[in-house]
């Protein structure tokens, strides 16, 4: 069985740049020649064919990340002094693009989501595969959300498996280990938190964040960058820092994405515009729409947001309120004000000059972007 669908990859770089100066076009490439041949010894080990749909749509979904998590681990193992050979940091990097991938599967079929990343998501692709090998249209979309779940499942094992064999000796296994077990939980945290609050419109921003922090914040910023610094053996000053930079940067991260469910553009983003007006999230934008709205305005804003049929022309009159209500604009702020929160940790940490810069140009793609 042939593993196929990521495409670009370079030859696997195994050591850090002649400076210590942490190249981000290098890691994407790196992590992916880590992540087919891992893939590949997997699929060896399949029971047969039939396993190659699973293959197929894991594949799929990790051709086209960002990789965001995988340069944080990286830069962190950086801004904790670390130097020479990245081949261990680099495997639990790709680790955690594998649970990256794990929390993607099971969003979407939480969500209900068609798409991911401009292609069909894993349910959705599963499904497909279930009728083209001969099974019956009735059945396939249960078979294919059921097919999606064990992939996923299988994405976090891979995830464990790809990160015990790192090469880490058992010192540094156990002082990760509990770094990782804990950024679990708070996904697992922030999607229940999410679940709860959809369908429950609230002008609460507060508790909109709580979400944001717990389902992506810490997730997606600080546990990765906090987990490379623990590798190379940093300081608690250093990790303080770790947290006080990714924790705002991570709120900005959410924030955007909240945005460019609303505003983005369909061919950029990879998802149909909207969606999170359908599903009814309660994010941070509509709370503060709901702070300023007229009484009318609220009225609509309950009576169409959370409407899993909502039309494009419904889908325009609330974007229309959450532009009159400046509530678009007040979420930008937000995103500035987060940012240049995190950008000024970087002016007092005691991180390498080299792994400033890096964080710098990370913190800029990660919020101001189309997708």
């Amino acid at each position: 069985m042939t593993v196929l669908g990521l495409k670009g990859v370079g030859p696997l770089m195994t050591h850090a740049p002649a400076d210590d100066t942490p190249d981000l076009s290098a890691i994407r490439p790196d992590v992916d020649a880590l992540l087919i041949a891992f893939l590949e010894r997997k699929a060896q080990i399949a029971p047969g064919p039939e396993m190659a749909p699973l293959f197929t749509a894991l594949c799929r979904l990790l051709d086209n990340g960002k990789r965001l998590r995988p340069q944080l681990c990286v830069a962190g193992w950086h801004a904790g002094g670390g130097r020479g050979n990245s081949s261990a940091v680099l495997c639990v990097a790709a680790a955690l693009e594998l649970f990256q991938a794990f929390a993607l599967i099971h969003d979407d079929v939480m969500d209900a989501s068609d798409l991911r990343r401009g292609r069909p998501t894993a349910h959705r692709a599963l499904a497909a595969a279930y009728i083209d090998g001969g099974g019956r249209s009735s059945r396939a979309e249960a078979r294919g959300l059921s097919a999606a779940i064990l992939l996923g499942d299988l994405a976090l094992v891979w995830s464990d498996d790809l990160l015990h064999s790192a090469g880490l000796d058992a010192r540094a296994l156990t002082r990760i280990l509990p770094l990782v077990d804990i950024m679990r939980s708070e996904l697992a945290y922030g999607q229940y938190l999410d679940l709860l609050s959809t369908d429950h419109l609230s002008d609460d921003v507060e508790a909109a964040l709580k979400v944001v922090r717990y389902k992506t914040a810490k997730y997606t910023v600080e546990w990765p960058l906090r987990i490379g610094a623990v590798l190379a053996g940093a300081t608690p000053d250093v990790l303080d820092a770790c947290s006080a930079f990714a924790l705002p940067l991570g709120e900005a991260f959410q924030l955007r994405d909240d945005l460019l469910g609303v505003f983005g553009d369909p061919a950029e983003t990879g998802k149909p515009v909207g969606d999170d007006i359908r599903e009814g999230k309660a994010t941070a934008l509509m709370a503060v729409a709901l702070q300023s709205a007229s009484a009318a305005e609220k009225q609509l804003l309950r009576t169409l947001v959370g409407r899993p049929g909502l039309m494009d022309d419904d889908i325009l009159r609330v974007r229309s309120i959450l532009e009159g209500t400046h509530a678009r604009q007040h979420i930008e702020k937000m995103i500035n004000d987060r940012c240049d929160a995190a950008l000024a940790v970087l002016d007092e940490v005691p991180f390498p000059a080299s792994a400033t810069r890096t964080l710098r140009e990370i913190a800029r793609t990660a919020t101001v972007r189309q997708a």
